[in-house]
């Protein structure tokens, strides 16, 4: 990616473009999976750990990333693409393996709907299918 396709992103969702900002997008971007805040610590290293969490909170608040707690204790991280709202009708599947504890975005299958009871205010849904992922399953990995 361009460094424009950066501020673009930032600036889509209403976010002052920083160079500390910037830097960690572009360290989000580097996971081709979702990840967790130590994932982008360890990313990151030369950043102050206090930094990397506000602007993660930055970044959910604006809707540039989206969270997933996908049971392992850990909240992961996706950056959003530039057509996601974060509402529920942009909500998409999770797969977490079981072996690698890697969680993917299966950002083609879409969360199934489900009718509510009178009432009821859907405000999220977290769906998370899991097994063992592509890697771990070829090299029937089980730790």
């Amino acid at each position: 990616m361009e460094e424009t396709d950066y501020l673009e992103k930032l600036e889509r969702r209403g976010i002052k473009p920083t160079a500390m900002r910037l830097l960690i997008l572009k360290g989000m971007l580097r996971f081709s999976r979702a990840f967790s805040l130590l994932d982008l610590e360890d990313e990151l290293d030369t950043v102050d750990k206090s930094t990397i969490f506000r602007t993660i909170n930055l970044f959910l608040d604006h809707h540039l990333i989206h969270c997933i707690d996908d049971g392992s204790g850990s909240l992961k991280y996706s950056v959003c693409s530039n057509e996601c709202t974060c509402s529920i009708d942009d909500l998409h599947a999770h797969f977490y393996c079981r072996n690698c504890h890697k969680t993917f975005c299966l950002r083609k299958i879409h969360v199934p709907t489900v009718e509510l009871p009178i009432h009821f205010t859907l405000e999220s849904i977290n769906y998370v299918l899991k097994g063992l992922c592509e890697d771990c399953a070829e090299r029937g990995d089980e730790r």
